[in-house]
């Protein structure tokens, strides 16, 4: 697979740690304060569709979003990995 970001290449796993180590800056997390609800966005640099999803703890502690940042990423980059591979043309579609 190739990164949607940037020319590396690689099997989904690599894609994925490539994500999430390179391109970190593109997770978004937020944090309502009324609420107190919490979340993450991540826009498809190929179709910018927004990904967003809330992020669920057991508490409602804002300091969660920075103490699991790496796996909020690494979340999110798994969602647009399964939404790049669902809009792209798979080998037996082109002929």
């Amino acid at each position: 697979m190739t990164c949607a970001y940037c020319s590396f290449l690689g099997p989904r796993r690599a894609l994925h740690a490539h994500l999430a180590s390179a391109h970190a800056n593109e997770v978004r997390t937020g944090h309502d304060e009324a609420s107190g609800k919490m979340f993450f966005a991540l826009a498809c640099p190929r179709c910018g569709q927004t990904i967003e999803k809330r992020v669920k703890p057991r508490w409602k502690d804002p300091g969660f979003l920075e103490e699991y940042s790496r796996e909020i990423r690494l979340v999110a980059f798994d969602l647009l990995l399964y939404h790049l591979e669902a809009h792209e043309p798979r080998p037996e579609d082109s002929g």
